[in-house]
């Protein structure tokens, strides 16, 4: 059965180029959150981070996936993974649920779609807690929402 799946896998990833990209805009995803950056990739990048830095939330790394791509030899426009989060605070919807850590740290996406404009996308912490069925932790996942919106609101500031 395994062996199935691998070949039926393996003729998949064949028939789809390696260049293919979805035609749906970037936010079309339930519990996503897109914002439109103001600015070019690099300084959305930069305006994130250093608002993360300004807050003192701590920044766990980020995931060149573009870069990623191209070691593959897959072209992708400009996508950097941006990861982080306040552990006394993120840690809470864990304790509600472990399952949450599939969502906590923060992931917050930077890409850039064909036209060139910068998507800032997160997922929607009232999404998480629903998903996860956290229904005793409402004022975690206020402040977690207000957070994630200073965040990415950093990309909409001339």
């Amino acid at each position: 059965m395994f062996r199935l799946a691998m070949v039926l896998g393996a003729m998949l990833v064949a028939t789809v180029p390696a260049d293919a990209e979805p035609a749906a805009a970037p936010c079309a995803a339930q519990g996503v959150i897109c914002v439109k950056s103001a600015h070019d990739f690099a300084d959305t990048v930069t305006r994130i981070e250093a608002t993360v830095r300004e807050n003192k939330i701590r920044f766990f790394g980020e995931i060149d996936q573009a870069n990623l791509a191209a070691t593959a030899k897959i072209h992708l426009r400009p996508s950097k993974l941006l990861i982080f989060g306040n552990p006394p605070l993120g840690i809470q919807l864990l304790t509600a649920n472990p399952l949450a850590g599939l969502d906590w740290p923060v992931r917050m996406l930077v890409t850039q779609d064909a036209d060139g404009q910068v998507i800032v996308a997160y997922t929607d912490f009232s999404y998480i807690a629903k998903r996860y069925g956290i229904t005793d932790r409402d004022a975690v996942v206020a402040m977690a929402t207000k957070v994630s919106a200073l965040v990415s609101g950093s990309a909409e500031k001339p």
